[in-house]
């Protein structure tokens, strides 16, 4: 199988790439936030379960939406085909881990979302500054470490200019 990343994306990516920093939609005189969309892969579906209960529906004010993976093939083709707003992948996924992805996706991928990267123990972080992630938080799985860790990446700016 080949994925192309790069410029050569789809139009239905192309065209949320367009949208994809907007926060709110206007639909007549009201104003709509925009969902966060979250690709989120580990193989193991307990590990999927607690980073959405940890996340909950909704982050900086905003509903999150899922797209959930367990495979190394089935996430690399949903991040092709799909623009998310943030990946969170679990370093720990037996057969290809979240690292490799991350590093891959970093590289390959035109615009990439911030990825969080689940390493098995704190003292794994920094063999994830090879993956590149932008957030690692480490298992066991702290809810409220992944809460704000994703908070943080979706809060309003609040610097005056």
């Amino acid at each position: 199988m080949s994925v192309k990343f790069g410029p050569e994306h789809t139009p239905a990516r192309r065209a949320r790439m367009d949208t994809m920093n907007d926060v709110t939609v206007r639909h007549g005189d009201t104003l709509e936030l925009q969902p966060i969309h979250i690709l989120l892969y580990s193989d193991d579906v307990t590990v999927r379960d607690k980073i959405r209960l940890a996340v909950g529906p909704t982050s900086s004010g905003r509903p999150v939406e899922w797209t959930e993976t367990a495979t190394h093939e089935g996430t690399v083709i949903q991040a092709d085909s799909t623009v998310f707003d943030m990946m969170i992948l679990d370093g720990e996924a037996a057969k290809s881990g979240g690292m490799g992805l991350a590093r891959q996706f970093k590289h390959e991928l035109f615009v990439c979302p911030p990825i969080l990267l689940l390493v098995g123990r704190m003292d794994d972080a920094w063999l994830a500054t090879w993956s590149e992630a932008d957030v690692v938080v480490a298992h066991p799985i702290d809810p409220s470490v992944v809460k704000d860790a994703v908070d943080a990446l979706f809060a309003p700016d609040t610097a005056s200019a």
